[in-house]
């Protein structure tokens, strides 16, 4: 199998490093197992570098033909398990190699890159020229194209901007097959269902992503405005979002944190309480209406407001919110040293009515039920992407570790996150907001989508009959539970 793979590309794109391996048989899901050298699932043969979307269709239909499984990577940042191998004689592709910007295009407010190319130096390219890709993760300084575009990745920015779904134009990939396909770059058009969305998504689990055209921004720094409140519970944040973005403004971050979640990001100035908070952004007249509109919904629950923030320590947070690859070495280095780690978030989105109803059942339930609740070092959340139909909520939980490095997640994560999808769909939420299912969320799969679920396993048996892509991934699997469990 190396044999032909060297046969089918060069040697040096073909990497069998025993470390390189280890790295890349699972995500940051497991990061704790990871870094303390206990993870229990097989490692892949090997790890391979294309260069163009004729050697990755090369290297689809060998693995097609036999029958080997095939994980797609691209910036590595993975959270819900989709780059964990379950699978003996995996072949995971990089897009290493597939990292040009192919153009910029300011007259037709667009840009095409290969899949291999880093979010960030996109950016940095735009911002010479006044432009932004409006697309900021916090993943962003190590994130790439291929792999925000097939997790349906969000970002920071994105109740101005939209999710990576709303940004992207035409795009180019390969099926299991080896058939290349292009999705021309129009600005809309009515030719059948938007096969956009086969792609935009799929974690891997369809077809790999080799070059996407995303929409740009002008952008106006010098206009900036930032918002911060303490408020005395969630339900008044989640009132005062829902009131901007329902009376049609949209600014770039609207935000409402509970009181332990607000301490770890706004220690000093907290004050025990719920956080509130705004940005706004754009030409200044936009600024200037968006800015009136959040002064106006603060007014509207000032019952439920005890003071305004200094917008410069609210401006200083978002000029830090991104992590660099310095920042995961270190969050790294800090578990090989300590029982404890950053914890997990659990994000999942509903209407405006009903988050309320999810935040405080959860809550509750892990507060009553949960038999870790002693080693909990934090438990909150914070609704931090709105519409105007509704909200997401990310739960937020930290924790020591008092169990066997390989038992961490069944011990403590799996427990949390499985109060928070029950209670989710219970309530007609949807259980994964823009983390994706990957492979820890996929024992929901059928019960997020209900009957629709016959549409997305179709797609899976037409594109993917032989299933060799991405195994476990969003479709669930009976081999895989002794890897969940």
């Amino acid at each position: 199998m190396i044999d032909r793979l060297k046969e089918i590309l060069t040697p040096s794109q073909v990497n069998t490093d025993p470390e390189d391996l280890y790295d890349a048989s699972a995500d940051r899901y497991k990061k704790y197992a990871k870094v303390r050298r206990v993870l229990d699932v097989p490692l892949p043969a090997a790890i391979v570098y294309p260069t163009s979307a004729r050697e990755v269709s090369k290297v689809l239909a060998f693995c097609n033909d036999a029958g080997l499984n095939v994980i797609p990577r691209a910036g590595k940042t993975a959270t819900e398990g989709g780059l964990e191998n379950w699978k003996d004689n995996t072949i995971v592709i990089d897009t290493l190699h597939l990292n040009k910007i192919l153009k910029i295009d300011t007259y037709n407010m667009q840009a095409t890159v290969q899949a291999g190319v880093p979010l960030q130096q996109l950016e940095d390219e735009l911002r010479k020229e006044g432009f932004t890709a409006g697309h900021s993760p916090q993943s962003k300084p190590v994130a790439k194209f291929g792999g925000l575009v097939a997790t349906r990745s969000i970002g920071q920015f994105s109740t101005l901007y939209g999710g990576i779904e709303d940004m992207v134009v035409g795009l180019e990939c390969v099926f299991p097959d080896g058939h290349i396909s292009r999705i021309k770059n129009v600005a809309r058009r009515s030719g059948g269902p938007d096969i956009r969305h086969i792609v935009i998504g799929n974690e891997g689990a369809l077809c790999y992503i080799t070059e996407v055209t995303v929409k740009i921004f002008r952008f106006y720094p010098e206009n900036n405005r930032f918002f911060g409140y303490l408020i005395k519970d969630m339900e008044t944040g989640i009132k005062a979002l829902r009131e901007v973005m329902v009376n049609g403004f949209r600014p770039s971050v609207a935000r409402a944190y509970s009181e332990e979640d607000a301490a770890q990001h706004f220690y000093h100035f907290h004050k025990n309480k719920c956080v509130l908070l705004f940005m706004a952004e754009g030409p200044e007249g936009i600024v200037q209406a968006t800015g009136q509109a959040i002064e106006a919904a603060v007014e509207k629950f000032k019952d439920g407001i005890i003071e305004q923030v200094d917008s410069r320590l609210i401006e200083d947070w978002f000029n830090n919110l991104n992590w660099s690859q310095k920042d995961i070495d270190d969050e790294m280095e800090g578990m090989r040293e300590n029982d404890s780690h950053a914890g997990f978030t659990t994000e999942i989105s509903a209407d405006w009515e009903t988050i309320p109803k999810i935040y405080n059942n959860v809550m509750q339930r892990i507060k009553a039920e949960f038999p870790r609740a002693h080693d909990l070092t934090m438990l909150g959340g914070h609704s931090s992407h709105s519409y105007i139909n509704g909200t997401n909520m990310y739960f937020v939980y930290n924790y020591h570790i008092h169990c066997a490095p390989e038992d961490e997640m069944r011990v403590y994560h799996h427990p949390l996150q499985r109060i928070i999808v029950e209670e989710t769909l219970k309530l007609g939420g949807s259980m994964c907001h823009h983390h994706g299912i990957g492979k820890f969320r996929n024992e929901w799969t059928k019960d997020e989508h209900g009957s629709a679920y016959y549409m997305l396993e179709k797609l899976k048996e037409s594109f993917d009959p032989n299933g060799i892509m991405n195994f476990g991934t969003i479709f669930p699997q009976d081999e895989g539970k002794k890897y969940q469990q």
